[in-house]
């Protein structure tokens, strides 16, 4: 669509102006439910447990908190924070899905709308790393010292021009299926009437929770060290969704936004994902598909604030939020 704009980066692709852009699942009888005005139906607070039945302790998410005369449990703390997260999606609009999994028990908490397909922006650029140095490793391509620095740009400061360079380097759209088979991204899709390009694609707060724990539990021990460091290291363009956990807790993060097209009109999308906690314990995903009229402003602090709260962190989170009309 012409004229489309995008907050990171300032690339033109397919008649397209782009420009750059815990865990405890609260095993409680009591279920908060939000919802978000628009969009699929929403499971908020839903508790999804993996492998386990009983509670366990929480006291690796936020701050740690012993049962002492006139104090809560850390269980009981966490609960609290689920809660209130929760309680922040009530009456968003849009459509807006929070996902944090513990990678020590295997459990997932998750609250808002967390399957619908939403534009990816710049959080797509974590994929094509992941598979850009698997691939490297594996001996399949060779990635000189200029693609080893638009690695670096794409992560840090969400360089749209290197995430171009990138795909039409390395395969373009062949690289989907890799996504989707490898890193579990089953929710990703490219959108109906646009070219086939990494700015032009569709996911699920699933599909980047699933992508995240990737990285942590699969990615070659080296890989996934090199994309720890730069996920925790961005710059100040991206200092915001996952970031927002506090830095006692070591997030890193990938974040993408833009403005978009959907029925009912352009729209930001504000999305992070990443990771936080001792050993990156916690693997987050936001997504948000803001509605018409509101700024990006909003949904940058909506999304930190969300993550703030789940950690115990303060809010309103301090974040950076990009310039709209530049995104560097």
């Amino acid at each position: 669509m012409t004229g489309t704009r995008r907050g990171d980066g300032d690339t033109r692709q397919g008649g397209r102006r782009v420009r750059p852009s815990l865990l405890l699942a609260a095993l409680t009888a009591v279920l908060v439910t939000a919802g978000c005005s628009t969009g699929p139906t929403t499971r908020e607070g839903s508790a999804l447990s993996t492998g386990a039945t009983e509670p366990r302790s929480t006291s690796g998410l936020g701050p740690a908190g012993g049962r002492q005369a006139g104090t809560v449990s850390a269980d009981e703390a966490q609960r609290r924070r689920f809660a209130a997260t929760a309680a922040l999606l009530k009456g968003r609009p849009g459509v807006l899905g929070i996902l944090v999994r513990d990678r020590r028990t295997g459990e997932l908490w998750r609250a808002g709308t967390t399957d619908h397909p939403i534009w990816t922006a710049s959080t797509i650029k974590l994929a094509m790393a992941v598979g850009l140095l698997e691939r490297s490793r594996a001996g399949e391509i060779t990635l000189d010292a200029t693609a080893r620095r638009q690695i670096a740009d794409m992560l840090n400061f969400s360089s749209d021009d290197a995430a171009t360079a990138l795909w039409n380097r390395y395969g373009r759209d062949q690289q989907l299926n890799r996504f989707r088979q490898r890193y579990g991204m089953t929710g990703l899709t490219t959108v109906a009437g646009y070219s086939r390009f990494w700015g032009h694609l569709k996911c699920t707060a699933d599909d980047l929770q699933r992508l995240m724990s990737y990285v942590l539990d699969d990615l070659d021990p080296a890989d996934r060290a090199y994309l720890v460091r730069a996920m925790r290291s961005v710059g100040s363009i991206q200092r915001w969704g996952v970031w927002a956990a506090g830095a006692d807790q070591r997030p890193g993060t990938k974040d993408g936004w833009s403005i978009e097209p959907d029925p009912g009109g352009e729209h930001w999308v504000t999305n992070t994902v990443g990771f936080a906690g001792d050993d990156q314990r916690y693997v987050v995903a936001v997504m948000y598909q803001l509605p018409p009229g509101k700024g990006i402003d909003v949904g940058v602090h909506t999304v930190s604030d969300l993550v703030a709260t789940v950690f115990g962190a303060r809010t309103p989170a301090r974040v950076t939020v990009p310039d709209p009309s530049t995104g560097r």
